[in-house]
Protein backbone atom coordinates (compact mmCIF):
# COMPACT_ATOMS: atom_id res chain seq x y z
CA UNK A 1 0.00 0.00 0.00
CA UNK A 2 1.52 3.33 -1.00
CA UNK A 3 1.88 6.31 1.32
CA UNK A 4 -0.82 8.44 -0.32
CA UNK A 5 -3.37 5.66 0.08
CA UNK A 6 -2.40 5.13 3.71
CA UNK A 7 -2.69 8.88 4.33
CA UNK A 8 -6.17 9.04 2.77
CA UNK A 9 -7.45 6.05 4.75
CA UNK A 10 -6.02 7.50 7.96
CA UNK A 11 -7.66 10.89 7.29
CA UNK A 12 -11.00 9.23 6.62
CA UNK A 13 -10.65 7.38 9.93
CA UNK A 14 -9.74 10.62 11.72
CA UNK A 15 -12.88 12.27 10.38
CA UNK A 16 -15.09 9.28 11.22
CA UNK A 17 -13.60 9.01 14.71
CA UNK A 18 -15.35 12.34 15.42
CA UNK A 19 -18.79 10.75 15.00
CA UNK A 20 -20.83 11.66 18.10
CA UNK A 21 -22.83 8.44 17.62
CA UNK A 22 -21.32 5.29 19.10
CA UNK A 23 -21.81 1.57 18.89
CA UNK A 24 -20.52 -1.06 21.30
CA UNK A 25 -17.77 -3.31 19.93
CA UNK A 26 -16.12 -5.79 22.27
CA UNK A 27 -17.78 -4.09 25.23
CA UNK A 28 -16.33 -0.67 24.34
CA UNK A 29 -18.00 2.34 22.69
CA UNK A 30 -16.61 3.08 19.22
CA UNK A 31 -17.51 5.90 16.84
CA UNK A 32 -20.25 4.43 14.64
CA UNK A 33 -18.91 5.51 11.25
CA UNK A 34 -15.30 4.70 12.17
CA UNK A 35 -16.14 1.05 12.78
CA UNK A 36 -18.43 1.00 9.72
CA UNK A 37 -15.60 2.18 7.44
CA UNK A 38 -13.21 -0.33 8.93
CA UNK A 39 -15.73 -3.14 8.50
CA UNK A 40 -16.22 -2.10 4.88
CA UNK A 41 -12.46 -2.22 4.26
CA UNK A 42 -12.14 -5.61 5.98
CA UNK A 43 -14.94 -7.06 3.83
CA UNK A 44 -13.34 -5.69 0.66
CA UNK A 45 -9.97 -7.09 1.66
CA UNK A 46 -11.46 -10.51 2.42
CA UNK A 47 -13.50 -10.99 -0.74
CA UNK A 48 -11.85 -8.62 -3.26
CA UNK A 49 -8.17 -8.64 -2.19
CA UNK A 50 -6.99 -7.23 -5.53
CA UNK A 51 -9.18 -4.10 -5.34
CA UNK A 52 -7.53 -0.99 -6.74
CA UNK A 53 -6.86 2.10 -4.64
CA UNK A 54 -9.95 3.93 -5.97
CA UNK A 55 -12.22 1.22 -4.64
CA UNK A 56 -10.27 0.91 -1.38
CA UNK A 57 -10.77 4.62 -0.74
CA UNK A 58 -14.43 4.63 -1.83
CA UNK A 59 -15.27 1.68 0.41
CA UNK A 60 -13.66 3.30 3.45
CA UNK A 61 -15.36 6.64 2.69
CA UNK A 62 -18.83 5.20 1.98
CA UNK A 63 -20.22 6.91 5.13
CA UNK A 64 -17.58 9.58 5.74
CA UNK A 65 -19.02 12.11 8.23
CA UNK A 66 -22.50 10.67 7.68
CA UNK A 67 -23.84 12.27 10.86
CA UNK A 68 -23.39 15.72 9.28
CA UNK A 69 -26.60 15.39 7.23
CA UNK A 70 -29.37 14.13 9.48
CA UNK A 71 -32.30 12.05 8.25
CA UNK A 72 -34.75 14.08 10.36
CA UNK A 73 -33.89 17.18 8.32
CA UNK A 74 -35.78 15.65 5.38
CA UNK A 75 -39.48 14.82 4.98
CA UNK A 76 -40.83 11.49 6.16
CA UNK A 77 -41.58 8.87 3.56
CA UNK A 78 -39.82 7.40 0.57
CA UNK A 79 -39.29 10.67 -1.33
CA UNK A 80 -37.67 12.31 1.71
CA UNK A 81 -35.52 9.24 2.33
CA UNK A 82 -34.32 9.12 -1.28
CA UNK A 83 -33.52 12.85 -1.26
CA UNK A 84 -31.53 12.41 1.97
CA UNK A 85 -29.59 9.46 0.49
CA UNK A 86 -28.82 11.42 -2.68
CA UNK A 87 -27.53 14.39 -0.68
CA UNK A 88 -25.43 12.06 1.48
CA UNK A 89 -23.84 10.47 -1.58
CA UNK A 90 -22.87 13.84 -3.00
CA UNK A 91 -21.54 14.98 0.38
CA UNK A 92 -19.51 11.78 0.91
CA UNK A 93 -17.99 12.07 -2.57
CA UNK A 94 -17.14 15.76 -2.17
CA UNK A 95 -15.46 15.21 1.20
CA UNK A 96 -13.58 12.16 -0.11
CA UNK A 97 -12.34 14.16 -3.10
CA UNK A 98 -11.17 16.93 -0.76
CA UNK A 99 -9.25 14.46 1.41
CA UNK A 100 -7.65 12.90 -1.67
CA UNK A 101 -6.60 16.31 -2.96
CA UNK A 102 -5.02 17.13 0.42
CA UNK A 103 -3.06 13.86 0.17
CA UNK A 104 -1.65 14.67 -3.26
CA UNK A 105 -3.88 12.67 -5.60
CA UNK A 106 -4.29 13.99 -9.14
CA UNK A 107 -7.60 15.19 -10.56
CA UNK A 108 -8.23 12.03 -12.59
CA UNK A 109 -7.78 9.75 -9.56
CA UNK A 110 -10.04 12.02 -7.52
CA UNK A 111 -12.78 12.01 -10.15
CA UNK A 112 -12.66 8.23 -10.58
CA UNK A 113 -13.04 7.71 -6.84
CA UNK A 114 -15.76 10.34 -6.49
CA UNK A 115 -17.83 8.59 -9.16
CA UNK A 116 -17.60 5.32 -7.21
CA UNK A 117 -18.65 6.98 -3.96
CA UNK A 118 -21.62 8.58 -5.76
CA UNK A 119 -22.45 5.07 -7.09
CA UNK A 120 -22.45 6.22 -10.68
CA UNK A 121 -23.01 3.55 -13.35
CA UNK A 122 -23.90 0.97 -10.71
CA UNK A 123 -24.43 -1.95 -13.07
CA UNK A 124 -21.71 -1.09 -15.60
CA UNK A 125 -18.79 0.12 -13.45
CA UNK A 126 -17.30 -2.95 -11.69
CA UNK A 127 -15.89 -0.79 -8.85
CA UNK A 128 -19.23 0.87 -8.20
CA UNK A 129 -20.95 -2.52 -8.16
CA UNK A 130 -18.34 -3.88 -5.77
CA UNK A 131 -18.88 -0.91 -3.42
CA UNK A 132 -22.59 -1.77 -3.40
CA UNK A 133 -21.79 -5.46 -2.86
CA UNK A 134 -19.53 -4.68 0.09
CA UNK A 135 -22.17 -2.41 1.65
CA UNK A 136 -24.79 -5.16 1.32
CA UNK A 137 -22.50 -7.81 2.81
CA UNK A 138 -21.52 -5.56 5.71
CA UNK A 139 -25.21 -4.86 6.36
CA UNK A 140 -26.01 -8.58 6.42
CA UNK A 141 -23.00 -9.39 8.61
CA UNK A 142 -23.19 -6.61 11.21
CA UNK A 143 -26.44 -4.65 10.95
CA UNK A 144 -29.11 -7.09 9.80
CA UNK A 145 -29.76 -8.56 13.25
CA UNK A 146 -30.34 -5.22 15.06
CA UNK A 147 -32.41 -4.03 12.07
CA UNK A 148 -34.53 -7.20 12.15
CA UNK A 149 -35.17 -6.78 15.89
CA UNK A 150 -36.92 -3.45 15.21
CA UNK A 151 -39.10 -4.39 12.24
CA UNK A 152 -41.88 -6.73 11.19
CA UNK A 153 -41.14 -9.89 9.26
CA UNK A 154 -42.85 -8.38 6.20
CA UNK A 155 -40.57 -5.31 6.29
CA UNK A 156 -37.45 -7.45 6.83
CA UNK A 157 -38.29 -9.70 3.87
CA UNK A 158 -38.88 -6.64 1.70
CA UNK A 159 -35.50 -5.15 2.69
CA UNK A 160 -33.70 -8.44 2.02
CA UNK A 161 -35.32 -8.64 -1.43
CA UNK A 162 -34.31 -5.05 -2.24
CA UNK A 163 -30.78 -5.71 -0.98
CA UNK A 164 -30.54 -8.90 -3.06
CA UNK A 165 -31.53 -7.03 -6.24
CA UNK A 166 -28.60 -4.60 -5.77
CA UNK A 167 -25.98 -7.35 -5.46
CA UNK A 168 -23.86 -9.03 -8.12
CA UNK A 169 -23.96 -12.81 -8.49
CA UNK A 170 -20.59 -13.01 -6.75
CA UNK A 171 -21.89 -11.09 -3.73
CA UNK A 172 -25.07 -13.19 -3.61
CA UNK A 173 -22.93 -16.33 -3.50
CA UNK A 174 -20.83 -14.84 -0.69
CA UNK A 175 -23.98 -13.83 1.22
CA UNK A 176 -25.26 -17.39 1.10
CA UNK A 177 -22.07 -18.55 2.86
CA UNK A 178 -22.39 -16.08 5.76
CA UNK A 179 -22.96 -17.63 9.15
CA UNK A 180 -26.11 -15.98 10.46
CA UNK A 181 -28.35 -16.80 13.42
CA UNK A 182 -31.00 -19.36 12.43
CA UNK A 183 -33.91 -16.88 12.54
CA UNK A 184 -32.10 -14.50 10.17
CA UNK A 185 -31.07 -17.27 7.79
CA UNK A 186 -34.72 -18.35 7.76
CA UNK A 187 -35.84 -14.83 6.86
CA UNK A 188 -33.34 -14.73 3.99
CA UNK A 189 -34.66 -18.05 2.71
CA UNK A 190 -38.24 -16.71 2.86
CA UNK A 191 -37.18 -13.54 1.03
CA UNK A 192 -35.53 -15.53 -1.73
CA UNK A 193 -38.31 -18.12 -2.10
Amino acid sequence: MDNALIDVLNKIDEINAQDPNHTIVGGEPVAKELIYGQRMSACLSQYWPDADQYLQIAVRAQHIKRWHIKRNEYPLGKAGYLKWRKELGLFHAQLTEQVMQECGYNLEDIQITGAIVRKEKLRTNPNTQTLEDVACLVFLTYYFEPFAAKHSEEKIISIVQKTWKKMSDQAKNIALTLTLPAHLASLIQKALA
